[in-house]
């Protein structure tokens, strides 16, 4: 964790000294560097929490990192923003990055939990062994089946919430609104939405609150192509994306309970670098196609045009990421049937 929040402090600020009409390739190559270290930040903070926690406390453990994870996302999502309206991106960038020194001091005195597994010496103990754990306990199907889940479950989601800056910029929302009422109404009812579902989870087990939170989470997404037929509306931008950040806040709490239990304590570190890496590839994805798919254009791979996309436009959109939600749903027939027997933060049930 040291060394990528060293990495990340020294990174980001050099978003602010760059154009990203002249500078592109330097841009990206930068981006690509933040991205990995922000991934390996990530995956050790994943293993960490798997370590610490015991298995009847992954579920509420788990709920209180994501709520953690969202209130620190104030900090780029809104007041960076707002920031924005009022000095230079080069102060943005490097007040943004200052943001990490209270969790690298923390880094530094914080102790490693204790587990029986002995520190990998060879990268067949460190990255072969413990996949080939998760497939011999859960036999390839199975397996299969829970890495295809973990992908889509959380697309039609990741699709939506990709643009979302662009699409209120569109709507007429200067930089100050997004920041203040667009990422503040989001984040409070995300958070009730994490603790909810979590004391909910106790209740029903992880398999239902995936059904149902599952559900709700798709259906807001809806209110999304409404706002697009709204135009310039505080109150409804306020409302529908409080509610897309509660149904959302219930998903992800069942969502990484489900990818918790589902790894090996001994092997946490690689088995959540893989669950994390497939959860993480749908908003990836959804980055660097969904401009494409609201503006339409062509295609182009080196220099050479693939072929024509056309224009969905914002409604449309949404729509469409709705549809994106059904596969994920789908496969919890497999994984996590609303009657069969699961494992939550209570136990097996």
């Amino acid at each position: 964790m040291l060394v990528s929040q060293l990495a990340l402090i020294c990174s980001l600020p050099l978003f602010g000294w760059l154009n990203p009409k002249t500078d592109l390739s330097m841009i990206t190559t930068i981006a690509l560097i933040v991205a990995f270290f922000s991934a390996s930040q990530d995956i050790a903070i994943d293993a960490f929490r798997r370590e610490l926690l015991k298995d009847e406390e992954q579920g509420l453990g788990n709920v209180v990192h994501v709520n953690a994870y969202k209130i620190a996302g104030l900090i780029p999502g809104s007041l960076s923003l707002i920031l924005a309206d009022h000095v230079s991106w080069q102060w943005v960038y490097f007040i943004t990055a200052l943001f990490m020194l209270p969790g690298l001091f923390l880094t530094l005195i914080i102790r490693e939990p204790h587990v029986t597994n002995e520190t990998p010496r060879t990268l067949k103990q460190a990255v072969i062994d413990p996949f080939m754990e998760f497939i011999g306990r859960k036999g390839w199907v199975n397996a299969l089946s829970i890495l295809a889940f973990i992908f889509f479950y959380k697309l039609g989601d990741s699709m939506a919430i990709s643009l979302s800056t662009p699409f209120y910029l569109d709507l007429g929302y200067s930089k100050t609104e997004i920041g203040v009422i667009a990422k503040n109404a989001g984040l409070w009812p995300n958070v009730f939405g994490g603790i909810a579902g979590g004391i909910w989870m106790v209740k029903i087990g992880v398999n239902r609150a995936l059904w149902v939170f599952g559900v709700l989470q798709a259906l807001v997404i809806l209110g999304f192509a409404w706002l697009a037929t709204a135009g310039h509306n505080l109150g409804g931008l306020a409302a529908i994306i409080g509610a897309e950040a509660f149904g959302v806040g219930l998903g992800t709490a069942a969502f990484v309970a489900f990818t918790a239990n589902t790894t090996h304590p001994g092997y946490a570190a690689t088995q959540f670098a893989l669950f994390t890496s497939l959860a993480a590839t749908p908003r990836t994805l959804a980055n660097s196609i969904t401009g494409f798919l609201v503006e339409g254009g062509d295609l182009v791979v080196a220099g050479t045009p693939l072929f024509h996309i056309e224009a969905l436009g914002w409604e449309r959109f949404f729509w469409l990421c709705f549809i994106a939600a059904t596969p994920g749903m789908l496969l919890l027939f497999k994984v996590a049937p609303w009657d069969g027997e699961s494992v939550d933060s209570m136990g097996k049930r």
